[in-house]
């Protein structure tokens, strides 16, 4: 019974730590010998009441239950874009922006092609250290809220690299949120899941960098800023980035950690040569520095005064001198060649944008109304109401959310705790929030249906439209032909599902690709030949869409409805390859039995 009040102290040998300023002339015991001792004293204080058990560690190798984690699957990066392609997917997202979204396709594709050429021709090594890369950092000039961060999201998730965003005005001399500029390479890392590989391919981007600029109003140097501008010099062309960060614990942890498993230390850095940088800024203060380069006054009867230009045409005349006297050093400048000015979005863009069924405004409306089970419409006239509203704050796309949100809160509040599950937002109804949801909360109301349903026609109608402008694209990208009946699919889908086109047709792509291999299936079981017209595809893709349909049990129908038919059919013609129209799958007796009788009117 004593030993089962004895107390045990487990005791892990390999954690003890010592003193840092313990003299080096003093032997330091191993392991065995401070066993012997620690217990020796126990054993005085406590008696037999306290023993000392050492933990048996099985190493790595020897170790029974130990699990290795699959490998981490090397993210895929698209390298083979061509800027005309990358336009014209930037084109389903962004309103206007047309002369930078060319720029910026274009650069960024020449960028990470080079790189692919690099890595696939190693040979031609040498032949590009003695030539030099030269990357094609971007600066873009453009007012707030006009999509600036949003096209860069979409390039980076487009390529599949990861993306990291810094705000200039979170540096100083010191660096970035306390530590220093290479922390956004470590965060690159971070994204791309501690793949330095695929972390040296990333894109670093840097909001409100106009910040920086030294101040024209002091006399001096202003020290502060061209600090900053310097310490991004070196990451922005090429240097070594340590992953360790100093003065860091957990990074510290990692290493002992790391070195207490393969005895070795590990450098871990980051190469900055191929990391794509692209800063952006307003740049108000920039339009008359370039105004006053533009214009030319001459003395004399002759002198004139050139007219300004409106703000964009002038700031597409910007020189690198303009960013210099702007307070730049020229260092900082020759390291952003690229440069793409942003347009000011007028109250028709924004009202495009809202019509755009790939914006993450209306889509992200939907959603919230969605976590109530209520569905929500939008009424033409409804849209160009917010264009308004958000056109008059002047924050560009920005405003819009206020606008939606401001407009729609009344009825976010009321109507999920009502029986409304159809929402039909048109101006009668969100310019009299009370009274509205009043009368949409009436039992022997039904106008509200119709005006729902005439909204979801309207809505179906701007898909099909918005289809046939990216018709190609489309059709190229999926390998998927776009006729009028799959644009009446894929716009039934976007009402049914709020994702945005690419998903809708990606997630019918995948429907389709699945409803082909039912043809496989049928010719291993029955050693018949069935192909599924299009009509055929499009009719149980229909049914997909309507209701949630296990694609198994669409083939154990077919299978069903045609395999003894077909088997007869066989034997009566000798055919053994039969196509299958939406018609014969609705009445499979009667394809069959015509299919036969004329079979035997033709011979």
């Amino acid at each position: 019974m004593r030993l089962a009040r004895q107390r045990f102290l487990a005791f892990d040998a390999g954690m003890v730590t010592f003193n840092a300023m313990k003299s080096h002339d003093e032997k330091i015991p191993d392991p065995k010998e401070l066993e012997k001792e620690i217990g020796e004293f126990l054993s005085k204080k406590f008696g037999d009441n306290v023993k000392i058990v050492t933990p048996v560690v099985l190493s790595e190798k020897n170790a029974v239950d130990t699990v290795k984690p699959p490998p981490k699957r090397k993210k895929e990066i698209n390298f083979d874009l061509k800027p005309e392609e990358l336009i014209a997917y930037l084109d389903q997202f962004v309103v206007k922006q047309d002369n930078a979204k060319a720029i910026l396709a274009t650069k960024i594709c020449t960028h990470f092609n080079r790189i692919r050429r690099a890595r696939e021709g190693p040979e031609d090594t040498e032949s590009t250290t003695k030539v030099g890369n030269i990357k094609n950092n971007v600066l873009m000039i453009g007012p707030t809220g006009v999509g600036k961060t949003y096209i860069i999201k979409l390039i980076a998730a487009k390529i599949g690299v990861p993306f990291v965003k810094g705000d200039a005005t979170k540096f100083s001399e010191t660096g970035y949120v306390g530590g220093d500029v290479e922390d956004l390479v470590r965060d690159l890392v971070r994204e791309a899941d501690d793949d330095i590989e695929l972390a040296e391919c990333g894109i670093i981007y840097i909001d409100e960098i106009d910040k920086i600029a030294s101040s024209r109003n002091i006399i001096g140097a202003d020290v502060s800023r061209t600090g900053v501008q310097r310490a991004l010099l070196k990451p922005m062309e090429e240097t070594e980035v340590d992953l360790k960060v100093p003065h860091d614990p957990i990074s510290m942890i990692q290493e002992i950690e790391r070195f207490r498993k393969t005895g070795k230390r590990e450098k871990q850095s980051v190469n900055t040569a191929n990391i794509l940088f692209i800063m952006s800024g307003a740049f108000m203060d920039l339009v008359p520095i370039i105004q006053k380069r533009l214009t030319k006054q001459e003395i004399g009867f002759g002198a004139r005064i050139e007219r300004p230009q409106e703000q964009f045409n002038i700031l597409t005349q910007v020189k690198s001198e303009d960013f210099i006297r702007f307070g730049f050093e020229s260092e900082f400048v020759g390291r952003l060649p690229v440069q793409a000015v942003f347009e000011n979005l007028t109250e028709t863009d924004l009202y495009d944008i809202l019509k755009n069924p790939n914006n993450p405004i209306i889509l992200g409306k939907k959603l919230d109304f969605a976590a109530y089970d209520i569905e929500i419409k939008f009424e033409d006239q409804v849209l160009h109401m917010l264009a308004q509203q958000a056109f008059s704050e002047n924050t560009g796309a920005r405003g819009l959310v206020s606008a939606v949100e401001k407009t729609l809160l009344e009825f976010e509040k009321k109507l999920p705790s009502t029986r409304i599950k159809k929402f039909p937002a048109t101006l009668d109804i969100i310019k009299k929030p009370e009274s509205s949801i009043e009368k949409l909360t009436k039992a022997d109301d039904t106008r509200f249906d119709d005006i729902f349903e005439n909204l979801a026609q309207e809505e179906r109608q701007r898909i099909k439209q918005y289809l046939e402008s990216n018709k190609s694209h489309l059709e190229k990208k999926y390998n998927l032909t776009m006729t009028s009946s799959r644009a009446n699919l894929v716009a039934r889908a976007y009402a049914k599902n709020i994702m945005d086109i690419e998903n809708v047709v990606k997630h019918i792509k995948t429907n389709y690709d699945e409803i082909k291999k039912m043809e496989l299936y049928f010719f291993k079981n029955h050693d018949m030949n069935i192909v599924l017209e299009e009509d055929a595809i499009d009719f149980i893709m229909e049914q997909l869409i309507q209701a949630p349909i296990d694609l198994k049990a669409v083939y154990e129908k077919v299978d069903m409805d045609f395999k003894h038919g077909l088997k007869l059919a066989r034997e009566k013609t000798g055919r053994s390859r039969y196509f299958i129209t939406r018609q014969a799958l609705l009445d499979p007796e009667a394809y069959i039995s015509q299919m036969i009788q004329s079979e035997f009117e033709a011979d």
